[in-house]
């Protein structure tokens, strides 16, 4: 299975997302992809099998993605401030694969009919999700 986490920023939520996924679901080598250099790192310290970074690997990563995992601001053009291109999120919005999307509700995103929740706490339903996927 091909498992593509997309985050940007500092990467807390992409490495916290790393960690729970390598605890819960150890034969997992999930594949880091940063908008920029310091959210990569965090998700390779946190034990993703394999990082890169920017706009073509987000669309590459895409085409052949089983599942991609990330917040729902992946799917909206300029979000992240500014770090998700149109290019990048048209390659989640158009992948075959599953997309667990969380709802971080920031970046003027807001989810109607969403709890809020920490970001521990979406994670843990994102892995969740992730295991009932398999």
């Amino acid at each position: 299975m091909k498992l593509v986490i997309i985050d940007g920023q500092g990467g807390r939520l992409g490495s916290l997302l790393v960690e729970a996924i390598r605890k819960e679901l150890p034969a997992l080598e999930p594949l880091a992809i940063g908008t920029n250099a310091i959210a990569t790192a965090a998700m390779l310290k946190a034990g993703a099998a394999q990082g890169a970074t920017g706009e073509n690997p987000v669309l590459v990563a895409c085409r052949d993605a089983d599942v991609i995992i990330g917040s729902i601001g992946i799917l909206s053009a300029d979000s992240l401030l500014g770090e998700i291109t149109p290019k990048m999120a048209v390659a989640v919005g158009q992948s075959p694969a599953v997309k667990l999307l969380l709802p971080l509700n920031r970046c003027n995103n807001r989810v109607v009919g969403v709890r809020d929740a920490t970001m521990s706490e979406l994670v843990k339903e994102a892995v969740e999700q992730l295991k009932a996927l398999l």
